[in-house]
């Protein structure tokens, strides 16, 4: 009985290990499964649909070729069909119900017809500067370049790739991502687009066979061992002998000599080579089992409430009617280290052109100016650098449509001394490129308000807004009248004075200071208007805003007396051109300025958070 419990012990155990292993090899599932299409129209870009992406569950591996130029990137999906505009693609999605992708050519719509031109009303002709001078009333705008077709290096992009011939990249995308498929945006997209994704072949019971049959197999063994160890005992000398006529003692043996256990050949020997011979299997199966991966085993269940942490894209849509925000963090630092390099570049060259691809109105104002005074004065200091990382802030517009803006702030990495500068960022439409608007250095005492986060965003306020203490639109010219006015002004109380520098800077304290050291043959007059930059008005979790705000500071200095002269110096003369005048010179200053606005109705004042100036022109009066 020994025997028939150890053989099925040592059989099953047998059974179990060779279907453990037979899971994991020739009844493995594939580890993966693929779709495929083939795109035949002549068409230049290709849209991967978010319902092809998520076929099956699992990351995704896109596969493309067929193209000497091969580019991919995904964004949201109302971004990637806003980039592709009117131009017609090749639509891949899944057939529902089965398991293929298709490709639809989506055909441009017909272009508009012109209506008939109509001759022109007569109007005086524009009053042109003189050469060399921008005029102040008018903005400074980067030149509006025609829209690119070529898709690589687009701020919309949360991610892109590129490759020569082919290209095959792992991605993990949410709902509502779409990818673009293109070669250089003008030749033929790629015409094969594979999708791979990975299938959960593991095999869970697995391990528990070839462990459960490694343990039934020493189990079976010892039963062995044991039933071999009895079946020799049960051959010993048996001590009840029957009765009857016993047999004459024999003469006693001699005594053996000692034997080596070398020498032993008897049971206990067969049985010990058993027993050895067991060992390398043994030890194989620990061996097999020491390589079992987590695939060989059940996992554990998650529990209820864990989940993966969700995409920007996806936290934005839990916000019911919300619309998304205009960039996410990730996407915002590839487009700020994008400025960030070509400003570095443009300012140590003075490269006015490669600079307005990436700023306009203000900011693009004051750097223009500081690139041609340092053309002429050798020693006048360049405009802070624009730090590339990190982004300690970041607000990015709720917005599907354009214009967007975002508004953020860099710390300089490398010294934490430098005052964090923060940007306004605007884009126009879907194939411009994000362009600086305002750059401001924040004040060591400024407190920026909480906001919302980056994955929310905020909405724009706007400008004749009567829900917070002044309007969006107000904020530029109560603040420019309290520079010229101080405690005068009627908006005085409003502002907070603590902690404005720049009020110390250009106030009417200072205003007096220049008048006062003016020599009597001269003159100076001041004023100040609302500057060429749109208000930014962002909202903030208290109820009021962050706004953005540009001023127009002149200061027009005249001879008095008859024969005398005005000599410019410096930055006024590198901008006007004039070495003496007796007419007089207007000097114009760009001020950009970053404030706090808090709710209508509350007891707090409106805080200026930072500002930039900067002279921007010095004209010869007429």
């Amino acid at each position: 009985m020994r025997f028939v419990l150890a053989i099925v012990a040592l059989v099953l155990a047998g059974a179990m290990i060779v279907l453990g292993i037979a899971q994991r090899t020739v009844f493995l599932e594939p580890a993966s499964t693929s779709l495929s299409t083939t795109i035949t129209d002549d068409v230049r870009f290709a849209v991967i649909e978010p319902g092809a992406l998520s076929a099956y569950p699992g990351s995704q591996t896109i596969t493309i070729s067929g193209a000497d130029t091969v580019f991919a990137a995904y964004g949201r999906t109302g971004d990637v069909k806003a980039w592709i505009g009117n131009e017609a693609y090749a639509d891949i999605r899944q057939v529902k119900n089965t398991a293929k992708l298709s490709n639809k050519l989506i055909e441009a719509p017909p272009a508009e017809v012109p209506p008939a031109e109509v001759p022109p009303a007569e109007v005086p002709p524009a009053e042109v500067p003189p050469a060399g001078e921008t005029p102040t009333d008018a903005p400074v705008v980067a030149p509006e370049a025609p829209p690119s077709t070529d898709p690589v290096g687009s701020d919309l992009w949360l991610q892109e790739y590129g490759g020569k011939g082919s290209l095959t990249k792992t991605i993990n995308v949410p709902a509502g991502i779409s990818v673009i498929v293109a070669s250089d945006g003008t030749k033929p997209v790629p015409t094969e687009i594979t999708l791979t994704w990975p299938i959960d072949n593991s095999t869970p019971m697995a391990g528990p066979l070839i462990a459960g049959g490694g343990a039934l197999f020493v189990v079976g063994l010892i039963l062995y061992l044991w039933a071999l160890i009895h079946l020799r005992r049960s051959h010993g000398p048996r001590r009840n002998l029957p009765k009857g006529p016993r047999m004459p003692r024999l003469p006693r043996a001699p005594r053996p000599k000692s034997i080596k256990a070398s020498e032993i050949t008897g049971p206990r020997r067969a049985i010990t080579r058993k027993f050895v011979a067991t060992v390398p299997v043994l030890v194989v199966t620990g061996l097999v089992l020491s390589g079992c991966s987590a695939e060989f085993w059940p996992s554990p269940a998650a529990s209820p409430g864990a989940s993966a942490t969700p995409d920007a894209t996806s936290v934005a849509k839990t916000v019911k009617d919300v619309p998304p925000p205009a960039v996410t963090v990730p996407q915002l630092e590839r487009i700020v280290s994008r400025i960030a390099a070509l400003t570095a570049d443009a300012d140590a060259k003075l490269d006015g052109d490669a600079l307005a691809a990436r700023f306009t109105g203000p900011a693009l104002e004051q750097r223009l100016a500081n690139y041609k005074i340092r053309a002429a004065v050798a020693d006048y200091p360049a405009l802070p650098a624009l730090p590339a990382s990190p982004l300690t802030l970041t607000l990015p517009q709720q917005s599907s449509t354009w214009p967007r803006v975002v508004m953020t702030v860099i710390q300089n990495a490398d010294d934490a001394a430098v005052a964090p500068t923060a940007i306004v960022l605007r884009q126009e439409s879907p194939r411009a490129k994000y362009l600086v608007e305002y750059a401001v250095q924040l004040e060591a005492a400024a407190k920026v308000p909480d906001v919302a986060p980056a994955t929310i965003g905020a909405p724009i306020i706007a400008p004749d807004s009567k829900l917070l203490l002044l309007p969006p639109g107000g904020v530029a010219a109560a603040y420019a009248d309290i520079l010229l006015q101080g405690e005068a002004s009627p908006s005085f109380g409003l502002f907070e004075a603590t902690g404005d520098t720049f009020r110390t800077q250009v106030g009417l304290d200072k205003k007096n200071e220049k008048r006062a050291a003016l020599p009597t043959t001269a003159s100076i007059d001041f004023a100040a208007a609302v500057g060429t930059g749109t208000p930014v008005a962002l909202a903030t979790n208290d109820s009021g805003s962050i706004i953005a705000v540009s001023l127009t500071e002149t200061e027009t200095v005249k001879p008095v007396d008859a024969g005398a002269t005005v000599s410019p110096e410096g930055a006024s003369k590198a901008l006007s051109g004039v070495s003496a005048t007796a007419k007089g010179i207007q000097s114009t200053y760009g001020d950009q300025l970053l404030f706090h606005v808090p709710a209508a109705g509350s007891t707090e004042k409106i805080v200026l958070l930072g500002f930039a100036q900067g002279l921007i022109s010095s004209t010869e009066l007429p």
